[in-house]
């Protein structure tokens, strides 16, 4: 699959776009991020656009996935999703990137807007989604615009990004796991006309009270992923990837001290 471009490939809304491993990462603050947000989903003309919350798992399952990296270089926004997107800036590029993680960007939508914003729940198991939309809109007001579970095939990719064009949904929430769920909303960014779609793992299953939010202490220092990782089982398989994020950005670091030498 050859993910589309974005027109607004290379510009960042935020004025400061790095370079980090071949992918775009904004120098954007939370409260700009729901600034800007807000504007493209309320502000005519309502062009769709697709937001990617980078965290290091990302960075490592790009090296081996082409149009994972292709989508999320034709991002209109990339925000720093965990702290080790924050320590590999400072690394690499000596530069100070705070955080705007998913879950942070999605309640901060839902409190500011309430009922005039229309939020299409795609993702997650049967079941699930359903749960989060029936809570998010209690908490919230917000208007349910559509709901899909995240186990379909991808020859069905095409039908259910037409039923999220025909629901008039402001906001995207695409939760069927890192990569896929970035080419999904790029791919079809265009039939989804979605004027903000964004990639947000696991926020559908904490929206749903399926999945525990990290204490707020780890999420303040940005360490939620270690949390997560000790606590489930299920997740031990990915704190590996973890190391090699580690390693990658040494290694990066030793070749471009190499190259200014």
């Amino acid at each position: 699959m050859t993910v589309l471009p974005s027109t607004g490939q290379g510009e960042s809304p935020a004025g400061q776009r790095l370079d980090l491993f071949g992918l775009p990462l904004d120098i954007i603050s939370l409260p700009q991020t729901l600034e800007v947000l807000s504007g493209w989903m309320f502000t005519a003309p309502r062009a769709p656009h697709t937001v990617v919350t980078l965290n290091p798992e990302f960075i490592v399952q790009s090296r081996t996935q082409p149009a994972f990296v292709e989508a999320m270089q034709a991002a209109d926004l990339v925000t720093a999703d965990g702290v080790g997107i924050v320590y590999a800036a400072r690394q690499l590029r000596e530069a100070t990137v705070p955080r705007a993680p998913g879950y942070d960007i999605v309640r901060g939508l839902m409190a500011r807007h309430g009922p005039e914003l229309r939020v299409f729940f795609l993702g997650a198991k049967p079941g699930v989604a359903e749960q989060a939309a029936q809570n998010a809109m209690r908490d919230y007001g917000i208007q349910v615009a559509g709901i899909h579970h995240g186990y379909f095939k991808p020859e069905e990719d095409q039908r259910v990004a037409e039923l999220v064009r025909d629901s008039g949904a402001h906001l995207l929430l695409t939760a069927m796991g890192a990569g896929r769920q970035e080419i999904f909303n790029q791919y079809w960014r265009q039939v989804l006309g979605v004027p903000v779609a964004i990639g947000c793992g696991g926020v559908i299953d904490v929206l749903a009270g399926t999945a525990d939010l990290a204490p707020a202490w780890t999420r303040k220092l940005g360490v939620e992923f270690l949390w997560r990782v000790g606590l489930d089982p299920k997740r031990w398989n990915r704190a590996p990837r973890l190391l090699q994020f580690v390693r990658l950005v040494r290694a990066e670091k030793k070749r471009l001290r190499a190259g200014s030498s």
